[in-house]
């Protein structure tokens, strides 16, 4: 949640001295709103793609982006051809926080009559695969948003931090529950409390982030990771990934329960016969998402 007008000294001077910023990276087949590009990627084109487009602010998450951002979200979540999501920014930063200028203002009744901020947990609660493809900073909002999505990509200069607490806040958006169960309460406590940030190999040493490329090559790996997974039963990757995310809210006992019953529903559907019998006839599976 952290804002570009807050941050650390450097980033303020990247914010000054940008008229001369690189274009944002362009996409094949992609549809351009005020704040964000989408297309649809891959050979089958079943991977959708959300680049944020706010590089002259960081891409601050203003929210009039949010609301794009959720719009393009349900509508690959509604496309039956698309299989999984990739979200990313530019290769300055993925996003660099909130955008403190719609906020400053703002009293306790404004944020607990309109329930501030709670639309930004859309991302979260979309039953397709999200990866997020970090470039650059992911700080405050930025890393909130990154953290809600179930794969992490990150490009080699990728930053991740919580720099809430240099202007007098915490994070609202989920970065003290998110972040302490992806890497610990020592890191997390530490990166909170302090405003520090990590970088891309400190992130995934610590469990944040899986997979790490140069910045170039970054959102073509997200897309070729979302095709592999887009290639595989859309039914059964929603069933898959509600038992992984169930591991943070329920017991042990809880948790192998669910699992239980969801592996159970598996043989209820066509694309459990047929890849089962594509593996013993030493075939390729054909899904049908049924």
């Amino acid at each position: 949640m952290a804002a570009l007008r807050a941050l650390q000294p450097s980033v303020r001077a990247l914010l000054c001295t940008w008229p001369g910023c690189p274009a944002p990276r362009s996409f094949a087949s992609s549809t351009a709103s005020e704040y964000i590009i989408t297309a649809k990627k891959g050979k089958n084109s079943n991977v959708g793609l959300v680049q944020l487009n706010r590089p002259k602010a960081l891409n601050a998450l203003c929210d009039g982006l949010i609301m794009e951002l959720n719009q393009a979200l349900q509508a690959f979540e509604e496309d039956p051809a698309v299989g999984a999501i990739v979200l990313t920014g530019g290769e300055k930063a993925f996003a660099a926080g909130a955008d403190i200028k719609e906020m400053q203002n703002l009293t306790f009744q404004d944020c607990y009559s309109s329930k501030f901020l709670s639309h930004w947990d859309r991302l979260s609660r979309v039953k397709k695969p999200v990866i997020a493809a970090v470039n650059g900073y992911a700080l405050g909002g930025g890393c909130e948003l990154a953290m809600m999505c179930d794969i992490i990509y990150a490009g080699e200069t990728a930053q991740f931090g919580q720099p809430e607490i240099l202007i007098g806040t915490i994070p609202g958006a989920g970065g003290t529950q998110r972040l302490t169960r992806a890497v610990g309460k020592s890191l997390a406590m530490e990166m909170v409390l302090t405003g520090d940030r990590i970088s891309a190999q400190d992130a995934k040493q610590a469990g944040l982030v899986s997979k790490i490329f140069p910045v170039e090559t970054l959102v073509e790996e997200a897309i070729k990771c979302a095709e592999k997974i887009a290639s595989n039963s859309k039914i059964v990757t929603a069933m898959a990934k509600e038992s992984v995310n169930a591991a943070f809210e329920m017991t042990l006992t809880e948790g192998i329960k669910l699992e239980k019953k969801l592996f159970y529903s598996t043989f209820a559907t066509e694309d459990r016969k047929e890849g089962m019998s594509a593996f013993v006839e030493k075939r390729k599976a054909s899904f049908k998402d049924q």
